[in-house]
């Protein structure tokens, strides 16, 4: 029997008083509830740290996939950091290389990236790096022997961080790399080094790229040892002829410094490009006699098949011709292994696509004990993989069906892995298939991992590093036995930051399919504004791409910003229209050869018409715009164009004509303006900013190698000619992505939240 407890009589006052305490107490035990439950992010939290999701560092597989090799804090010294072995099999970690043995003059090295021998006996690692543009390729090589237990810098003679490239022959006796310009081998025993090119001066490259080739063929590292390391295979670009742009820096002097790039714009004659190869022992060198004239063709890929037998991409002028070549250095002999064209588009290699892991790997997986190689090609409805045998040039499709590969995973002695999504374009997920070509594809993610996956298979095919997310779901990684996708080990699983993320005041994410003109439907990311109610109206703010190299209408998680804007009551949506990357079929792609700023816009525009039509809560009173790159073109555009549907846009490092941005890409995807000027004119959104009605704001990087400054001062130039008014802000000294120097990204984006605050009014919700 439980006692009862005798509560003496309260008058009405302190009934009152009572009774008002504990509302208050409930109603603020309330308000910490939900400020802990769903925090409103602003930009300072954002900026602050706090949401910092943890990275998986990149891994290097050793003893063809048995186990793994990863960069590490060290345990035993602060502030330092050491080599972990993984064993695939059981996950058991053991020190590789300590913080104690990469220690020279009392300093730990820091390790940026690391390569191994063949045969593991030696390590390269690299650190003190310098930008070559997009990438810190230029730094400093240690090479740590683990017979010898010595540690030891290349390139002592060289100023620091000015080695590129270093890669072990296979004796490892000696390490070849790029400095200014030119190849040197350097022995390990002796630490004698030899110059192996001596033209090299920026003008003759040897071994390394110009700007273009980096930035639209992925190139960077441009040569390679011969399996046996009798012979090193090398580019030589002759960019003598390309004419230079020159960038202004006004801030680092009280005198302006000029920055000189080689740039070759739309319609200009590309570089140079030859093939050497260089016999190690005999100081010999000859050079690979391609068809064609150099001026007008382009080398995207090299790769030694054996001791005696290259493969060469050749790729013409348009890009719309890919010859591959096998070329033996015994007789000098080369032949056509295997052709493509594509008359009324493009030959893609890189394939560009949100799953596809690295940027610019143009090489061909070898197969078949290496009789074969792998091809994707787009020459008939889908894109598909063919195996080629390199002797025969027999073809053998892989992947029969209506859909599309994304990008090719990794290869066994039998088994293909490839991503795909034949129902959703705007997920990815691993699938096999046979190497033979009779057998039938299997998918490998399971059901459970709904979203975007992407894999790091290991050499031998059994094991794999499985990287998942969703617009539902933070990314996590894992280690995982193929093909049955049993989890070996959870690596990393972001339980803390999704604790954080779910802690937000989060909004609803949906997607939607929009069917406009010409039977086209257009994949929509749809972010809802937090506390939804289908009876009001907000602002819209749509985020937009549009072209060949991007899609932005993907099951990936959300970012911090835009889950900050739709707290702040905007409706945000993504949108892929014809041209982009989606998984739709050949024609998708393709169809914006020749159009883009044409076909791709009219897209944007339809579909947005129809979203606003058919969903009551989106205000079309408020609608905004913005877009980075080819996304700021996009709002430009749009912009200009459709002045009826956008009121606000922001344009963050436009191309704004399209006769000044470079060659190769221009090229690619509207073919040469000699033969047909007027599509890149009426593609560009200077031609129709004439016709500006809103509220515009154009925002650029002074130091933009890629889409250079002169594309803004075009533009503003053009409005100023018919009395538009705008905004404008240019960020000095700051590339493409508008990030050096403290605060930059934090500054930019408080003044696009500003900006599209100040004209949706998202406050006044109706």
């Amino acid at each position: 029997m439980i006692p009862t407890m005798r509560v003496p009589r309260l008058n009405l006052v302190n009934k009152m008083v009572i009774t008002g305490v504990f509302i208050l107490f409930v109603f603020w035990g309330e308000l910490l509830a939900q400020e802990t439950k769903d925090e409103l992010l602003t930009l300072d939290k954002i900026y602050s740290g706090t949401f910092r999701p943890e990275r998986f560092l990149p891994v290097q597989w050793i003893e063809n996939g048995k186990a793994y090799v990863r960069v590490e804090p060290s345990k035993d010294r602060k502030n330092t950091y050491e080599l972990v072995r993984y064993d695939s099999r059981t996950n058991q970690k053991s020190v590789f290389i300590s913080a104690d043995q990469l220690t020279v003059g009392g300093r730990t090295l820091p390790i940026e990236s690391f390569t191994l021998s063949a045969d593991g006996s030696k390590v390269l690692i690299f650190n003190n790096s310098s930008r070559v543009w997009r990438s810190n390729t230029k730094g400093d090589y240690w090479v740590y022997d683990f017979n010898s237990k010595k540690l030891s810098r290349l390139g002592k003679k060289f100023k620091p961080s000015s080695l590129m490239f270093a890669k072990f022959s296979s004796d490892r006796r000696s390490v070849a790399y790029v400095h200014d310009f030119n190849l040197y081998l350097e022995n390990f025993a002796s630490g004698e080094v030899k110059a192996l090119t001596s033209d090299g001066n920026g003008k003759i490259i040897n071994g390394t790229f110009d700007w273009v080739y980096e930035e639209e063929f992925g190139k960077r590292d441009g040569f390679l040892w011969s399996p046996k390391g009798a012979f090193i295979s090398f580019w030589q670009l002759d960019a003598s002829e390309i004419r230079t742009f020159y960038m202004i820096n006004n801030t680092d002097s009280i005198y302006s410094q000029m920055i000189p790039l080689q740039y070759p714009k739309v319609g200009e004659t590309p570089s140079s490009a030859r093939l050497g190869i260089l016999d190690v022992e005999k100081e010999k060198k000859h050079w690979i006699a391609l068809p064609g004239d150099p001026r007008q063709n382009y080398i995207p890929g090299m790769q030694w098949v054996d001791e005696d037998l290259l493969l060469i991409q050749q790729l013409n002028r348009k890009q719309n011709r890919l010859t591959v070549w096998k070329y033996q250095p015994s007789d000098q002999k080369i032949s056509k292994v295997y052709s493509e064209e594509e008359p009324t588009a493009w030959v893609a290699l890189g394939y560009p696509d949100i799953s596809a892991n690295g940027w610019g790997n143009n090489d061909l997986k070898l197969v078949d004990d290496r009789k074969a190689f792998l091809r994707m090609t787009e020459t008939g409805d889908w894109r598909q993989v063919y195996k080629v045998n390199i002797l025969t040039g027999k073809k053998t499709l892989l992947t029969p069906g209506n859909f599309d590969v994304a990008t090719i995973s990794g290869v066994t002695s039998d088994q293909m892995y490839f991503i795909a999504s034949p129902k959703n374009s705007t997920q990815r997920y691993l699938y096999r298939t046979d190497l033979n070509g009779k057998g039938r594809m299997s998918r490998v993610t399971p059901t459970a991992f709904s979203g975007v996956n992407l894999y790091n298979i290991s050499p031998d095919g059994k094991y794999a590093i499985h990287d998942h997310q969703s617009s539902r779901r933070v990314k996590t990684v894992r280690l995982v036995r193929l093909p049955g996708h049993r989890v070996v080990k959870n690596l990393v699983e972001n339980k803390k930051y999704a604790e954080k993320i779910s802690s937000l005041a989060l909004p609803e994410i949906v997607f939607q399919r929009v069917k406009i003109e010409e039977g086209v439907e257009v994949d929509a990311r749809i972010i809802l504004p937090y506390n939804f109610r289908k009876d009001k109206k907000y602002p819209v703010l749509f985020h937009v791409y549009g072209e060949p190299w991007g899609q932005v209408s993907t099951d990936t998680q959300v970012g911090l910003w835009n889950i900050m804007m739709s707290q702040k009551g905007f409706v945000i949506v993504d949108m892929d229209n014809r041209g982009t990357p989606c998984l739709k079929g050949s024609a998708w792609r393709q169809s914006i050869y020749g159009k883009v700023g044409m076909i791709n816009v009219k897209d944007q525009a339809k579909a947005a018409q129809k979203l606003l039509d058919g969903n009551h809560y989106m205000d079309r009173e408020r609608v905004s715009v913005w877009g980075w790159s080819g996304g700021g073109s996009m709002t430009l555009n749009l912009m200009f164009r459709y002045p009826e549907i956008y009121g606000t846009g922001v344009a963050v490092a436009a191309v704004s004509d399209q006769l000044i941005y470079d060659n190769i890409y221009q090229e690619r995807y509207m073919g040469l303006p000699q033969e047909n000027k007027k599509p890149f004119i009426e593609g560009s959104p200077v031609t129709h900013a004439k016709n500006l009605k809103g509220n515009l704001m154009i925002v650029h990087g002074t130091g933009d190698d890629n889409v250079h400054y002169q594309s803004a001062e075009l533009l503003i130039n053009e409005l100023i000619k018919h009395n538009k008014k705008f905004d404008m802000m240019s960020y000095p000294n700051r590339s493409h992505g508008i990030y050096e120097g403290k605060n930059t990204r934090k500054h930019l984006y408080t003044l696009l939240t500003d900006y599209f605050m100040e004209h949706s009014f998202p406050g006044r919700n109706k």
